[in-house]
C-alpha cells in the first residue's frame, strides 16, 4: 500500500496575520448590524420584534407560539381521562436514559387491588432535571405512553433538590392524556 504526502499550501505574510480574515468577519457583522437598525432584518415580522430586527427581548416575548411540531421540552409524566396512573414501573426509562437522570422504585399492586393485573406502579419516580438532556429516547421506549416531552424550556430552581422532580411533580406538570392506555385493557 502507497503513502501519500498531501503538503500545505505555503501562506503568506498577511494570511498568517489574519488581517483578511478578521476584516471580512467584520464587515459581515456591520452588513448585519446596519440591516437589523433599518428594520429590514429578516424574521421581524415573525417575532414582532419591533424595529430592531430579530432579536428577542426575553421575559417580555417567548418561543413558545413559534416552537416547531418536533421540538423536544422537559419530560412529565401523565395519567388518563380517569387520574389513573399509567405508568406500569417497567423501568425501560431508567435503562435507556442515556445520562442516567431517570430513578424508577417500583411497587407492588395489591392481590385484592382491581388492578392487580397489572402486577407494579411506581413507588418513587425522579427525573433529575440538571441530568436530563432532553433526547426524547424516555417517550419513545415508554410502551404505555406515560412519559411525555411537553413543550417547557425555561426550567428553572435554586438549588439541585429543586431541579430533581418526584413523582407528584411530574404528574403535576404532566396532566392529563387522552386515549387507549394498554395496562388497562381487558385483552391484556
Amino acid at each position: 500500500m502507497a503513502t501519500i504526502t498531501v503538503k500545505r499550501p505555503k501562506l503568506t505574510f498577511l494570511e498568517k496575520l489574519f488581517i483578511p480574515t478578521l476584516i471580512k468577519g467584520l464587515r459581515l457583522t456591520l452588513s448585519h448590524g446596519v440591516r437589523s437598525l433599518r428594520g429590514k432584518a429578516e424574521g421581524k415580522e415573525q417575532l414582532a420584534a419591533g424595529h430592531l430586527g430579530v432579536t428577542m427581548q426575553y421575559p417580555e416575548q417567548k418561543w413558545d407560539s413559534h416552537l416547531p411540531e418536533y421540538y423536544r421540552g422537559a419530560p412529565a409524566l401523565v395519567t388518563d381521562e380517569l387520574g389513573r396512573e399509567r405508568c406500569v414501573s417497567c423501568q425501560l426509562c431508567e435503562f435507556i436514559c442515556p445520562p442516567k437522570a431517570i430513578k424508577i422504585i417500583p411497587q407492588e399492586i395489591p392481590a385484592d387491588s382491581e388492578w392487580a393485573k397489572v402486577e407494579k406502579k411506581p413507588q418513587a419516580f425522579d427525573i433529575d432535571m440538571i441530568r436530563c438532556i432532553y433526547c426524547g429516547m424516555c417517550e419513545e421506549v415508554c410502551p404505555e405512553q406515560a412519559i411525555y416531552l411537553r413543550k417547557d424550556y425555561a426550567i428553572t430552581g435554586t438549588s439541585r433538590e429543586e431541579m430533581v422532580h418526584d413523582k407528584d411533580k411530574l404528574y403535576e406538570i404532566g396532566g392529563q392524556r387522552i386515549g387507549l392506555v394498554n395496562k388497562w385493557n381487558d385483552l391484556k
